[in-house]
């Protein structure tokens, strides 16, 4: 446990987390939505501090992150909690701790999980499986922990965080995968119990301060997938720039949207078919099986530069350089 880093003082021993944009108002003994950080005599702390819930090597491409530190491992790590409510949630038994009990957790200090990503050989950390802005003290603590070890920190995060948090990771983040959930604000609220403008907000904050940035969309049938919002949604993007990936996956059926189908194939290539339009050069397909669906190719002379299989890649002598016409692709490769 340790006290939260983001919070005002109010009178009677309230207090207002100013950790994410759900904004919690606390009283005495009470805890925020995401329900690991409460009120303890007018002193607001983190429950999941250094509760680690979740640890894995994965490659980094799992994130998904295609264009970061491609082909290498990342340590992953999570705590519970999360500040969103989504209804098709697939790790709501991590995330969800205010419907069941607390899972279980190992006490991880900052230095040991710097040590541990090192002793597997990754070059990387990423604090992801949950959602990390509930225990951003502790992935900042382990962010600057892992630069001193010359590792890269990785956020995959719903992207609903206050000003002051987000812009607080330029210390330590190196790269994050935002889930852009949908572009209406009416999804957000019925679906996932939130807002849109915040994620909008904090994709250009992050992206402001030179974070190397990914985008990825859930495809749902009937939720999200009309064409004008999910054209609106690219064009957002290729306002930030063009070279931002956007990953659309395909939907299966979880949580409380059992009764919702798989997302068509046609639907992703639609989607596919939309970002590239609006002038986004990196649009990949994801949780489908198709041919191609994570190549990356030159936007300057349409060759082949990395085919992925899963999360598998086959790399040019140069990592992110076309063979072909030697353009170096917008990315952090190395």
């Amino acid at each position: 446990m340790m006290e939260a880093r983001w919070y005002e003082k109010a009178a009677g021993d309230m207090v207002r987390c100013g950790l994410c944009a759900q904004g919690c108002r606390i009283g005495p003994d009470g805890r925020g939505l995401c329900r690991v950080r409460e009120n303890r005599a007018g002193r607001l702390y983190s429950l999941v501090y250094g509760q680690v819930a979740a640890e894995a090597v994965d490659p980094v491409e799992k994130k998904p992150l295609y264009h970061f530190l491609s082909r290498t491992r990342t340590w992953s790590i999570a705590t519970p909690g999360c500040n969103f409510r989504c209804l098709h949630c697939q790790n709501h038994r991590l995330s969800q701790v205010g419907d069941r009990p607390m899972p279980a957790t190992v006490r991880r200090r900052p230095g040991d999980v710097a040590a541990m990503a090192l002793a597997a050989g990754c070059k990387s950390v990423s604090y992801t499986y949950s959602e990390p802005t509930v225990f951003l003290e502790f992935a900042e603590d382990c962010g600057l922990a892992a630069h001193e070890a010359g590792l890269a920190n990785i956020l995959v995060s719903n992207g609903f965080m206050s000003e002051a948090a987000a812009q607080s990771a330029g210390a330590w983040l190196d790269a994050a995968n935002i889930d852009l959930k949908a572009f209406s604000d009416d999804f957000y609220r019925r679906v996932c119990g939130a807002r849109l403008q915040p994620v909008l907000d904090t994709i250009g904050r992050l992206f402001a301060q030179g974070i190397w940035l990914e985008v990825t969309t859930l495809i749902i049938p009937g939720l999200n997938d009309d064409a004008a919002e999910l054209q609106a949604l690219a064009r957002f993007l290729a306002g930030l720039s063009p070279d931002l990936p956007w990953h659309l996956s395909a939907f299966h059926p979880a949580c409380r949207l059992q009764n919702v189908p798989p997302t068509p194939t046609a639907t992703l290539l639609r989607a596919r078919d939309i970002g590239r339009a609006v002038g986004l050069r990196h649009v990949y397909l994801g949780n489908v099986r198709l041919d191609g669906a994570g190549d990356t190719l030159c936007p300057a002379c349409g060759s082949l530069v990395i085919r992925r299989q899963g999360y598998c890649a086959e790399f040019p002598a140069e990592p992110g350089r076309c063979p072909h016409c030697g353009l170096l692709l917008a990315g952090r490769w190395q």
